[in-house]
C-alpha cells in the first residue's frame, strides 16, 4: 500500500467523483447531449467543425506546396521549449501514458493507490489537478533566460483532456480542475517575453489510446463520460481507424486552438500519419494558413514521417533519429530533458541529462540544419523542478555567450569532423522514423556518436564560420583538419564565451592549429571558435 491511508484514499475518491459530477452537471449547456450521455458515434457525441475558411489556400497538397513557405523565424530560432504537462502529472507514474497503463499493465498499482479503475477512473484525476503553483509569467521568464525562441505546450495529449478553456467540450481546464485557461495564460506570458508561441495536439491518438485490457471493470464505457473517453476503440493510433465524427471533432478542436491562440507552430504527434486522414488534415491546413494570412503571421505545422506532404517542418522524435548529414528541408528534433516526457516519481524518479549533453545535441542539429525543441516536464502542481530549471539556465548562459554561432545559422559544406563523424553523406543520412522504436526514450539519452577532443561541428552565420568543440583539449591546442591551407585562408580566430578573446593560430597544409587559454570559457561545456578569413569559410 501507499503511504496514504485507506481513509485518505476513500475521501479523495469521494471528493474527486463528487466534484466531477457536480462540475459536469453545472457546466453543460442544455441540449449538449454529446457530453451528458450520448455514446460515441452519435451525431452529437463530438463537436462539429466550422466550415472551411475561404482564401488562397485550397484543400489539396499541391495548393499547400505551392503557397506555403517555412517561416523565417523558424531557422532563426534554433531552440524551442516543448512542455508535457497534464492530468498524468498528478500520479507521476511511469510516464505521460498513465491513462493507458492504469487500464492495462499497471492496474494493481493504480488500485492500491487510488482505487479500482471502475471506481476511480482517469477522469477522477481532474478535480485533483488544481495547479496551485502554476505561474505562467515565471515559466516564460525562465524560457527566455534559457535562450529559447519558441514555446510549444501540449494543449491536448493522448488522454483527451483539453488544457485550455474550450467552448466545444467541458472536459477542459477552463471548466474543470483548475478552472483556468492554462494555455491562454501561457500564450500571453510567452508573447510578453517576445517569444514565438506554438501548440501541440496529440488528440488523433486518443480514439484507441486507452482501450482497457479484457475483463477489466472500468469507467470508460459509461455513457456519462462519452465526451471524455470516446469511448475508446481497439487498434493502434496509426491504423487510420478513427470515425468520421471523431475526425470532425479533431478538426473542431484544432480550429478552436487556431482561433483562440493564433499559434505560429502547430505540432501533431504520430496519430495524423495515415494517408486516409488526408482530407481532414487538408481542411485543418487550409483553415490554419488562411487564418494566418489575416493575422499577418508566419506559421507552420510540425509533423513526423510524411504525415503532411507539404506545409510542415519535418520532426524527428529523439536526437538519435535526427539526420546524420545536412538535411535540405526545415526540420527539428523533439527531445526530452530527462528520462520521460511527463514528470514522474515512480517506479523511480525522473533522471536528467547534463547541460553539456543537451548543448552537444543542439550544436549537432544546427550543423545539419535543424532545430532542437527540448521537452520539460512540470509537476502536477504547476511547478518546474529545480533540477530542470538549473539545466535550462545553464543552457541559457551558454547561448548568451555563444549564440551567434547557433541562432540563424546554416550548415557549412560538411557538418563536422572527428571520430565517428561521417566525412561524406552516409546511406542512412535522412534520419529515422518513430515507427522504429529501437531508439525510444526508454533506451536513455546516450549520444549517437562518442565524442573526443578531436570532435568538431561547423555552422556559418553572418559570413563567418563557427567551429564547436565538444571537449576542451587538455593540451590547450585545438586541431581542425578541415581548415588546412588547401581549403581556406584563416585570418582571425576568436574564442567565444562570456568574454570573447582572440587566440593565436597557425594554418598548415594538414590542419588549423589553435592555441587556447588554460581554462575553458564555460567549464564542462562545449566551446566555440569564430573563424574569419577567405576561401570557403562561409
Amino acid at each position: 500500500m501507499s503511504s496514504r491511508s485507506s481513509l485518505s484514499i476513500s475521501r479523495r475518491r469521494f471528493l474527486a467523483q463528487t466534484s466531477l459530477l457536480t462540475a459536469a452537471s453545472t457546466i453543460l449547456p442544455r441540449g449538449l447531449h454529446a457530453q451528458t450521455g450520448a455514446p460515441a458515434g452519435s451525431p452529437d457525441a463530438y463537436a462539429k467543425a466550422k466550415p472551411d475558411l475561404d482564401g488562397p489556400y485550397k484543400p489539396t497538397w499541391a495548393s499547400i506546396r505551392d503557397l506555403h513557405r517555412t517561416p523565417a523565424w523558424f531557422n532563426q530560432a534554433k531552440f524551442g521549449i516543448f512542455i508535457h504537462w497534464g492530468l498524468y502529472s498528478i500520479p507521476a507514474r511511469i510516464n505521460e501514458w498513465y491513462i493507458k497503463h492504469m487500464y492495462t499493465s499497471d492496474v494493481e498499482w493504480h488500485t492500491q493507490h487510488y482505487g479500482p479503475p471502475d471506481k476511480f477512473g482517469y477522469k477522477d484525476f481532474i478535480p485533483l489537478f488544481t495547479v496551485p503553483n502554476y505561474h505562467p509569467e515565471d515559466w516564460a521568464s525562465l524560457f527566455k533566460s534559457a535562450g529559447a525562441k519558441y514555446v510549444v505546450p501540449v494543449a491536448e495529449h493522448h488522454d483527451g483532456f483539453a488544457m485550455w478553456n474550450s467552448d466545444i467540450t467541458p472536459w477542459c481546464a477552463g471548466k474543470m480542475g483548475p478552472k483556468r485557461d492554462l494555455t491562454g495564460e501561457l500564450a500571453a506570458a510567452v508573447r510578453k517575453q517576445n517569444l514565438i508561441f506554438g501548440l501541440s495536439s496529440h488528440r488523433m491518438e486518443h480514439h484507441t489510446f486507452a482501450y482497457p485490457k479484457e475483463g477489466l471493470a472500468n469507467d470508460q464505457f459509461d455513457p456519462r463520460y462519452a465526451g471524455f473517453y470516446g469511448p475508446p476503440i481497439p487498434g493502434d493510433m496509426n491504423d487510420g481507424g478513427a470515425s468520421q465524427v471523431f475526425q470532425e471533432d479533431w478538426l473542431a478542436r484544432v480550429q478552436e486552438l487556431i482561433d483562440k491562440y493564433e499559434p505560429q507552430l502547430i505540432y501533431f504527434d504520430n496519430g495524423v500519419n495515415p494517408r486516409n486522414y488526408d482530407p481532414v488534415k487538408l481542411r485543418a491546413a487550409v483553415y490554419y494558413f488562411n487564418s494566418a494570412l489575416k493575422w499577418g503571421k508566419e506559421v507552420t505545422f510540425g509533423t513526423k514521417d510524411w504525415a503532411f506532404l507539404a506545409g510542415s517542418v519535418q520532426d524527428f522524435e529523439k536526437g538519435q533519429r535526427a539526420p546524420k548529414w545536412i538535411y535540405p528541408y526545415p526540420w527539428q528534433s523533439d527531445d526530452a530533458i530527462g528520462s520521460t516526457w511527463g514528470y514522474t516519481e515512480s517506479p523511480r524518479p525522473e533522471t536528467y541529462r547534463s547541460p553539456a549533453a543537451i548543448m552537444a545535441e543542439l550544436i549537432e542539429h544546427a550543423s545539419t540544419g535543424g532545430n532542437l525543441m527540448l521537452n520539460i516536464s512540470p509537476r502536477g502542481d504547476g511547478s518546474i523542478p529545480d533540477e530542470q530549471q538549473k539545466i535550462l539556465l545553464a543552457i541559457g548562459a551558454w547561448l548568451q555567450a555563444n549564440g551567434e554561432g547557433i541562432y540563424d545559422s546554416r550548415p557549412w559544406r560538411i557538418p563536422g569532423e572527428g571520430p565517428g563523424t561521417p566525412t561524406e553523406c552516409p546511406p542512412d543520412w535522412k534520419g529515422g522514423s518513430t515507427a522504429d522504436q529501437s531508439n525510444a526514450i526508454k533506451d536513455g539519452p546516450a549520444p549517437r556518436v562518442q565524442t573526443t577532443e578531436a570532435s568538431f561541428r561547423f555552422t556559418t552565420a553572418g559570413g563567418k564560420l563557427y567551429a564547436s568543440g565538444y571537449h576542451y583539449p587538455a593540451t590547450r591546442e585545438a586541431s581542425i583538419k578541415s581548415l588546412s591551407t588547401n581549403s581556406a585562408k584563416v585570418e582571425r580566430v576568436t574564442l567565444l564565451g562570456p568574454s570573447p578573446q582572440p587566440v593565436t593560430f597557425k594554418q598548415t597544409a594538414d590542419m588549423l592549429i589553435v592555441a587556447l587559454p588554460v581554462a575553458a570559457p564555460i567549464a564542462g561545456m562545449p566551446y566555440m571558435l569564430r573563424i574569419e578569413g577567405s576561401g570557403s569559410l562561409a
